[in-house]
């Protein structure tokens, strides 16, 4: 690709202007790694300081970040939960993979990780060991949401309801990660899940405790089928969650790095105190 002679813009400027404009595009998604800054060099034929400069203008913009020995990705701005799954996919590139998740149901994450862990069985990702703790409300006990939303009152059938959503993406997770080690695809690949007692305002994920995302549930009003008749409810919406990325770069001066850290002293402060085993 040719630069322009006749752009009044430094040669740095229109290479940055050329990748933001396939970013914002969608050429390049979020989490998606670029081209190396040899391949770029070769793609504009400039030198790699012109490269490096066009690199640290996006970085400046927070749209990209750059990792010490693995690269440079397009940060991921706010965005759905499908968003995670370039993200998961590149954190089982790892010898170890470690995937932190608290939250209601785990619907989310099984939906992120399955084509994920459908790749370790085909080969494709070879991670040697794999690590995913999960940690959930127990519908076992009243609280706050879900409930009915005539009266706000705790209805055992409604924490019925969700305890089936929970059981059936918890199962699927655990199967398949037990998959993987029954068939000697991994060396090493447990998923441990505990519950608590309190509601389920958030959820978090912390991957490989380099990246984190979090995002809160917003509480709706919906009508579902309890015992074969409609009842409107409260319910905290986990696909309307908008996650937060907080992920860490080289040059980044903001609190992303703290924020990951903290996300999973947290984690870990609630896996250890409260938090008992499931049982489904």
């Amino acid at each position: 690709m040719a630069l322009d002679p006749d752009d009044p813009r430094t040669p740095s400027q229109q290479i940055a202007a050329a990748l933001r404009a396939e970013i914002k595009t969608g050429k390049f998604a979020p989490g998606e790694k670029l081209p190396s800054q040899n391949d770029l060099v070769e793609r504009f034929s400039v030198a790699r300081e012109t490269i490096k400069a066009a690199l640290r203008r996006l970085q400046d913009e927070r749209l990209i970040v750059t990792r010490q020995g693995s690269g440079t990705f397009v940060r991921a701005n706010t965005e759905r939960p499908v968003g995670l799954r370039p993200h998961i996919e590149r954190a089982f590139e790892a010898t170890h993979v470690a995937i932190d998740f608290a939250g209601f149901s785990g619907e989310t994450l099984y939906n992120a990780i399955q084509e994920t862990l459908d790749k370790v069985r085909i080969g494709r990702l070879t991670p040697e060991s794999i690590r995913i703790r999960i940690l959930i409300s127990d519908m076992n006990a009243p609280m706050a949401i879900p409930c009915r939303a005539e009266d706000r009152a705790d209805d055992p059938r409604v924490r019925a309801r969700s305890a089936r959503i929970t059981n059936r993406s918890i199962h699927a997770i655990v199967d398949a990660v037990q998959e993987l080690a029954d068939l000697d695809l991994v060396k090493v690949a447990t998923t441990e899940v505990r519950v608590h007692g309190a509601a389920p305002l958030f959820k978090l994920f912390v991957i490989n405790d380099e990246e984190a995302f979090f995002g809160f549930y917003p509480v709706v009003e919906h009508t579902v089928s309890v015992d074969g008749q409609p009842l409107a409810i409260y319910d905290a919406m986990g696909k309307d969650a908008v996650l937060f990325p907080f992920t860490p770069s080289d040059d980044d001066a903001s609190h992303d790095g703290l924020y990951v850290q903290q996300a999973g002293a947290w984690f870990n402060s609630m896996w250890t105190t409260i938090a008992r085993e499931y049982t489904s």
